[in-house]
């Protein structure tokens, strides 16, 4: 019969001997981890945190799930033929859930074998449906915006997560940036041009009107003065004249009254 501190000494032992057998497996933060057994797959993902695996039988493989910036420089095809250097950085990153399924699919090097290549092809797709020039105007989000948008086509389905498509920097060939910035500069000073003339037409609109509503101002006074009105205003002025304390010589012809004003005193 085992004493006491035998069974502790045998218990201990074993515990070793699992404890040797055995590798902790790390995952940090912004990672998810997967085991690998006897070449299977398990289905469930690890978070952040330490777990245990015999690394004889299994293999713990870990992969970022926080948004990552692939950097890419690439030759891009414009519709008129030229070739443009551009600097595109891609932001994305993978679905957690999907983690087994992108490596069985895939591989670990996804970036290379999966999203690389179908970057590549989608970039230059929809950049030689644009020229040179619209790459360094607004359009540019466009491009950006339909490359993205392709990728996702592809990639959405397989675990990956586009989040953005940025052409950081566009590298023309030699002499094309001179004529494109003085093209725009063309088109800045017309598009002025235009607003200019377009005030002044519209300043011109404005004197036309306010001409048009004198003069029908003017026709409805005159249509308005009708002989029996000048009389009766002739009237009222008289009226008007003999009421007041100043004095006045009034010469009328009994239809229209003119008059010169004297002082109080009976002075001119």
């Amino acid at each position: 019969m085992l004493t006491m501190k035998t069974r502790l000494l045998l218990t201990a032992t074993a515990i070793m001997v699992v404890m040797a057998s055995c590798a902790p497996g790390v995952v940090r933060q912004g990672e998810v981890g997967v085991k690998r057994k006897f070449g299977r797959l398990s289905e469930h993902t690890y978070g952040p945190g330490m777990y245990f695996y015999n690394p004889v039988f299994a293999k713990f493989i870990k992969a970022p799930i926080r948004t990552n910036n692939l950097e890419v420089f690439l030759n891009l095809p414009s519709r008129e033929g030229l070739t443009i250097q551009s600097e595109i950085s891609i932001l994305y990153r993978i679905d957690d859930a999907a983690l087994p399924k992108i490596i069985t699919e895939v591989g670990v090097n996804y970036e290379e074998d999966m999203i690389l290549p179908v970057f590549r092809s989608a970039a230059a797709d929809i950049s030689a449906r644009f020229i040179a020039q619209d790459m360094h105007t607004a359009k540019r989000a466009t491009i950006e915006q339909a490359i993205q948008e392709r990728m996702v086509e592809v990639l959405e389905d397989r675990g990956f997560v586009i989040e953005s498509v940025l052409m950081k920097s566009i590298r023309m060939p030699a002499g094309l940036s001179r004529a494109i910035e003085d093209k725009l500069t063309a088109d800045q000073e017309a598009q002025r041009m235009e607003f200019v003339l377009q005030r002044e037409e519209m300043e011109a609109k404005r004197r036309r009107i306010e001409a048009e509503g004198k003069r029908d101002a003017q026709k409805i006074i005159a249509e308005g003065l009708t002989k029996e009105i000048i009389e009766l205003r002739s009237l009222e002025t008289l009226s008007d004249l003999a009421t007041s304390p100043s004095t006045k010589i009034i010469i009328s012809d009994g239809k229209t009254p003119y008059f010169i004003s004297a002082s109080p005193e009976g002075g001119q």
